[in-house]
């Protein structure tokens, strides 16, 4: 299979928990599919949700245009992170347009957790039209609109491009990429090596309905893989891999 492989990195990152309390706005952990979606919509001019126009009236819920588009792709994601998590910072600011805050002179106060110098390799499986869209604009450093991470604070820098070649794999000893924890059993009792694991909900698809978040558990670990009930893992060579290794299994999502 063909596939297509990049750097995705920046100064910070800031993808917004829609579950926020009274003080602070918080970030996932990593990148998630639907902003990997929204970023490659922006790469190739795609509309996003303000530009969501409902055709019918009566035709209740609706993606918008880049998902709609791009949803049946499919990606891979490694963290180049040390034990699998980006430091994190709280950042305050003031959003003094006027009607952002009720308060006397309209200025409001925003605190928000950013990732610090997040970087990821990302892969796409090149295996329909829209991919192969995806793979020609950033092969060829083209873009419409600028991509960025989480918002349009974080400009996103997109380097290493190339174009890789994979094979299924049924039986991986270990997974290099994120993986959908609910398909992989890893060898928790191994205690020859000091191991990761990282954990978290995050959202891999969008509610049709109501454009709300579908949420899996994602895992990103370097423990031995015990079995994997999935058939979307994939073994690859990537010359260009900023980990330790080369020879990688990935799966993809």
């Amino acid at each position: 299979m063909d596939i297509l492989r990049f750097t995705l990195s920046g100064r910070q990152a800031f993808f917004k928990k829609p579950d926020v309390n009274a003080y602070y706005y918080f970030t996932y952990g990593q990148i998630h599919k639907v902003a990997l979606t929204g970023l490659f919509g922006a790469v190739l001019g795609y509309g996003g949700y303000n530009a969501m126009v409902m055709k019918d009236k009566k035709n209740k819920g609706g993606y918008p245009e880049f998902y709609e588009r791009l949803k049946d792709i499919r990606i891979s994601i490694l963290p180049i992170c040390r034990k699998g998590s980006f430091d994190k910072k709280v950042v305050e600011f003031n959003n003094s347009v006027g009607y952002a805050s009720q308060e006397q002179g309209g200025n409001l106060i925003v605190k928000q957790q950013w990732l610090e110098k997040p970087k990821w390799q990302i892969y796409l499986a090149v295996d329909s039209g829209e991919s192969k869209k995806i793979a020609d604009a950033l092969l060829h450093k083209r873009c419409i609109y600028l991509p960025y991470l989480g918002s349009n604070d974080h400009p996103a820098d997109i380097s290493d491009v190339y174009m890789i070649s994979g094979e299924p794999e049924p039986y991986p000893a270990y997974i290099s990429s994120m993986y959908i924890k609910q398909y992989v059993e890893t060898d928790m009792q191994d205690e020859d090596d000091e191991w990761f694991k990282y954990e978290e909900m995050l959202p891999i698809g969008l509610d049709k309905e109501l454009n709300m978040y579908v949420f899996e558990k994602m895992a990103f670990s370097d423990m031995k893989v015990l079995s994997c009930n999935s058939d979307s893992v994939f073994k690859i060579r990537d010359d260009h891999s900023e980990t330790e290794e080369q020879n990688l299994n990935i799966m993809f999502f």
